[in-house]
């Protein structure tokens, strides 16, 4: 029998506001342990809230940028639970009337775009952070009350690799829109998958499983997966699935079932009393509207159409609104019209270094600036300097903190063209290499290739590789 996943996410996010979302407690990370709690985000009798403006204009960006329809009338509403982590034994939240609803996010997938619907972006406080150690647990409250942004999708996705298109594109509308730095080792990004199996073609939902603890995209991508085959095992062996929240554990890559999942009727949820109902005006919502800049899809359009970039190239390139930024200067310091020469070195050899050093392509020193990155592709484009070399002297160049210009110049790595300069070099390949001579000579074409790089080998990476097959096969063809 087939079967078919639906998976639904929900995702929180830490707005990066300097302060909590109903105190003044500071937000910033990494600081001593409960350095920063107060009456107010510890619940202590008679301290009141007072909701954090700029977490609210954020939540309204984030929600008005994923097509939601923002709520001119919303309310905060108690969530009770206990757990040492949770020193009010509720948070505040949002239930019946959040701050949105009705929103869409649009992913690619290999043959099309997928429309994934989002149900709701509300905003809410954050709990502490618990400690595990060998024998005892620590909490630590600075976390408490930060603000949180909820955004919870329809089950509308069936595959991991959906999941995974679905968070590294709302990460990327995120840091557009600089609301958060969606950090996942800080944990200022977070998510939760919802997760059911039926009959392919059923539109009658499964019993569901929640998956938590996954700390990377990747994560959730591969607990989903070994999820949907553990849930199809258990129902080609005729057994039941267990509504329950699971744990990821990505040493074992296997999902462990934690608790039995929680109903909202659990949380007996009602509205805040210390927190007055939000009045959001139209006026409010358009001025939010018009700050909203250019999107990761709308500027991956542009440049396909201004640039002639391929939908690859420019994904990738517009992925991160700072690495956008920097690759649209490249493109505007190229004076050619087809600027594909500068993505692939954006995403070729610049990519590659700023990977090997945990950065970003816009992060990178480059000696000289963009200026000087553009003239070695340009040196390289017009045959001055081979593909090998200029991509030598570009780590070079980065490593030692030395212009590429200069490089080039005192090694004198300028390519040779020069047919009269070549020949000698051409005459001691052939003559030391008779058995591949003889092979191209019997129809095996990589016996050139082979003899091409041997003269490569010989000019130290200058000779120019066009000109030497041109040279060898007129040779090779004279007998």
């Amino acid at each position: 029998m087939d079967y078919e996943a639906v998976i639904g996410l929900e995702v929180h996010v830490h707005l990066k506001t300097k302060t909590k979302a109903f105190c003044a407690c500071s937000t910033e990370f990494g600081q001593e342990p409960n350095s920063q709690a107060c009456p107010v985000c510890l619940g202590f009798p008679g301290s009141l809230p007072v909701l954090n403006k700029v977490a609210l204009d954020y939540a309204i960006k984030v929600a008005l940028a994923l097509n939601c329809k923002v709520q001119e009338y919303t309310k905060f509403d108690r969530k009770n639970y206990f757990y040492p982590d949770l020193p009010k034994n509720y948070q505040i939240s949002q239930y019946d009337l959040p701050l949105s609803k009705d929103g869409f996010l649009d992913i690619d997938t290999d043959d099309k775009t997928k429309h994934i619907r989002i149900r709701r972006v509300h905003l809410e406080e954050d709990a502490g952070k618990l400690i595990h150690q060998q024998e005892i647990s620590l909490v630590d409250f600075n976390r408490t009350g930060i603000p949180l942004l909820e955004i919870v999708s329809e089950p509308d996705m069936n595959y991991p690799q959906e999941a995974y298109e679905y968070l590294t594109t709302l990460k990327s509308i995120i840091g557009y829109l600089d609301v958060s730095d969606c950090d996942m080792e800080k944990g200022s990004l977070r998510c939760d998958a919802n997760i059911s199996i039926r009959k392919t073609g059923s539109l009658e939902l499964g019993i569901k499983t929640e998956l938590k603890n996954m700390n990377s995209f990747k994560a959730v991508k591969d607990g989903l997966g070994f999820e949907i085959s553990r849930q199809i095992e258990l129902l080609s062996k005729g057994k039941s699935i267990i509504q329950d929240t699971r744990l990821w554990d990505a040493k074992s890559a296997k999902t462990f079932s934690m608790r039995t999942k929680e109903e909202a009727q659990d949380y007996r949820y009602f509205p805040d009393p210390d927190l007055p109902p939000f009045l959001i005006s139209h006026k409010k919502i358009e001025e939010i509207k018009e700050s909203i800049p250019e999107l990761p899809q709308s500027k991956k359009i542009r440049f396909m159409k201004e640039y002639g970039l391929s939908e690859y190239d420019s994904k990738i390139l517009v992925a991160s609104k700072k690495d956008a930024d920097y690759a649209e200067e490249c493109f505007k310091d190229y004076p050619d019209e087809n600027k594909k020469p500068v993505a692939n070195w954006l995403i070729g050899p610049l990519a590659s270094i700023a990977n090997a050093n945990n950065k970003t392509i816009s992060e990178v020193e480059i000696p000289g600036g963009i200026q000087e990155f553009i003239k070695l592709i340009k040196l390289e484009q017009s045959g001055n300097i081979s593909n090998l070399v200029a991509k030598s002297v570009f780590s070079e160049s980065i490593t030692n903190l030395v212009l590429s210009s200069e490089i080039i110049k005192n090694k004198n790595l300028f390519q040779i063209s020069d047919s009269k300069n070549l020949d000698n070099l051409v005459d001691e390949v052939i003559k030391e290499n008779i058995k591949s001579v003889d092979d191209y000579k019997n129809g095996k074409g990589n016996a050139l290739m082979f003899l091409v790089g041997q003269v490569m080998r010989k000019s130290k990476g200058v000779a120019n590789p066009k000109v030497v097959q041109e040279i060898l096969r007129r040779r090779l063809s004279d007998g």
